[in-house]
């Protein structure tokens, strides 16, 4: 069992979490039960499977719940990507959070090889 809270990649999937909120206060309302509910659970999705990772007994668990937290990152990064093609959101705002999902790919990469060892 691993502390998820002490995790600079589940702190990561917590920031990416905040700024995903705020976007989604900035599109429009007609996607409430659209892209915006796919953006936050998407987004939720990567630290909520972090930490349930960590509380499972197995590194082999972990990885797997590793897994999932990485399919949602590119899901978010797709949806966000969507958003901009729409207009929904600036490229500024894309690459911001692009970035940190980015640093978030590769850090659950990094914490699945070092499970593999």
């Amino acid at each position: 069992m691993h502390n998820f809270k002490e995790l600079k990649v589940w702190k990561a999937g917590i920031e990416i979490s905040k700024v995903v909120f705020q976007l989604c206060k900035t599109l429009p309302s007609e996607e409430k039960y659209g892209l915006i509910s796919q953006l936050m659970r998407s987004a939720v999705s990567i630290p909520s499977n972090i930490a349930e990772g960590c509380g499972r007994r197995s590194n082999k668990e972990l990885h797997h719940f590793l897994s999932i937290a990485l399919g949602s990152s590119f899901e978010l990064e797709t949806q966000l990507i969507i958003a901009k093609e729409f207009n929904y959101i600036s490229q500024e705002r894309l690459e911001e959070a692009c970035t940190i999902i980015t640093d978030i790919q590769k850090m659950v990469y990094g914490l699945q090889k070092s499970l593999s060892t």
